[in-house]
């Protein structure tokens, strides 16, 4: 977690550095400041060190992990990661209805309200999949 804290950092250093460069650039060039990019970078300053702070302070909170360690193997971080549905039709319904979604920037905005009500659909069903019939916990 190290490593992605100064990671996070030097990008939160590099896009300061540019919002200031972008601002002085627009004020030449145009006689003003672009409000909406200079805004967008500045943004892009405080995600970086919005998730920098967290993973700081979890670090605090949380035992060493393997890759912080000098004498860390890969395989000390081995073991499950997550619980993955087999069987489950919902994250294709999802999908085209997202694709369904994003099409609609291209071909018109009547494409979105097709798509909306089944994405609803489909976020509802993936997140009480196993609380009805045979799967029910």
């Amino acid at each position: 977690m190290k490593s992605n804290i100064v990671i996070l950092l030097v990008m939160a250093a590099y896009f300061t550095i540019a919002d200031i460069a972008y601002a002085i650039w627009t004020q030449l060039e145009w006689g003003y400041v672009e409000p909406i990019g200079t805004a967008a970078m500045a943004l892009l300053v405080i995600l970086a060190l919005f998730i920098a702070y967290y993973l700081n302070s979890s670090l605090k909170r949380t035992a060493t992990l393997p890759e912080d360690r000098e004498d860390g193997n890969i395989e000390d971080e081995s073991g499950e990661v997550g619980f993955y549905s087999p069987y489950s039709w919902w994250p294709l319904v999802l999908g085209a209805s997202a694709a369904i979604a994003f099409a609609s920037l291209a071909v018109g905005w009547w494409m979105f309200f097709i798509a909306l009500p089944f994405a609803i659909i489909a976020v509802v069903g993936f997140v009480f999949e196993y609380d009805r019939y045979a799967h029910a916990h």
